[in-house]
């Protein structure tokens, strides 16, 4: 087995291997945002190992974020994963463990390190009924215009976010990266506004074609719906916003034809899980962050 080197992994031979952890594990070993940047991304930077010229443990380390790290199903239990966490280590603090497995556990016990975020994955059924949202005096709901509408987007999601250590950062830039996605469709992208059109509040929709985190390996393949980014502008004046633009986009998810709609929320977010669970969400997953 080759030395841990700081390749850029081939897309094709990354893709095999989280295609293998998903079907070892229910969960990829990435989130989704790290495999949308790969090659894309110039501040990311990789350690990768080969056997036999196939790729088979990879890090992905981005600039000033958990570090994530997946090691092939074929070469588990052999020291690998220590060997590239120990380097991932010497070059920053902290490491994804997505679905916060028994050997993520483990792993991260030998090397002292303890749990520091916890992002939980909830779940409902696309087809469970949901009352038709009732909007305050004066606001409507209506579409993203791409372009048109980028600018007032990206104020209140920074005012929305400004404490998350993602989303908060959200710039120009990286809106473009996710407009020219695949997935991407504004008809899902919900806007509440004023009677001036003044952006309250959004919520951005997305359908994955298949399921990034199934159950186990005879769970439906896909496709899945996605609550992407539920956020209120703190300076609105109108409040009572995200029950009802929760609903206009499960609405739309629904007529989508999933069987499911997931969304991921921070742990200690106490007011947006009672919103969820109110809604019917229940935890399914959870991802946790682990750092000296």
């Amino acid at each position: 087995m080759s030395d841990l080197r700081p390749d850029l992994p081939p897309v094709d031979d990354l893709a095999a291997l989280v295609d293998a952890c998903v079907a070892a594990d229910g969960v990829s070993p990435f989130g989704g945002h790290v495999l949308e940047s790969v090659g894309l991304d110039g501040d990311l930077r990789y350690l990768t190992a080969t056997e036999g010229g196939a790729l088979v443990a990879v890090a992905v380390l981005p600039a000033g974020d958990p570090a994530e790290l997946a090691v092939t199903p074929s070469h588990r239990r052999r020291g690998l994963g220590d060997r590239l966490l120990r380097a991932v280590l010497d070059t920053g603090p902290a490491v994804w463990a997505h679905g916060d497995l028994p050997a993520a556990r483990a792993l991260a016990a030998r090397h002292g390190l303890r749990e520091t975020r916890e992002l939980v994955q909830m779940r409902r059924p696309a087809a469970a009924p949901t009352p038709r949202p009732e909007l305050p005096d004066g606001v409507r709901i209506r579409t993203f215009v791409p372009g048109a509408d980028d600018a007032a987007f990206l104020a209140v999601n920074a005012r929305a976010f400004s404490w998350h250590p993602e989303q908060g950062r959200l710039d120009q830039a990286g809106l473009d990266r996710e407009l020219a996605q695949d997935w991407f469709d504004p008809a899902g992208f919900f806007l509440a506004v004023d009677a001036d059109d003044r952006l309250l509040g959004y919520h951005w929709t997305k359908v994955h074609p298949t399921d990034p985190t199934p159950a186990d390996a005879t769970a439906p393949a896909g496709p899945l719906g996605e609550i992407y980014v539920l956020g209120v502008d703190p300076e609105s004046p109108v409040r009572g916003l995200g029950t009802p633009l929760s609903l206009a986009g499960l609405e739309y998810l629904r007529a989508r034809g999933p069987a499911q709609v997931m969304l991921y929320v921070e742990g200690d977010n106490t007011r947006a899980l009672r919103l969820y669970e109110r809604l019917g969400f229940t935890r399914f997953l959870t991802d946790v962050v682990y750092a000296r």
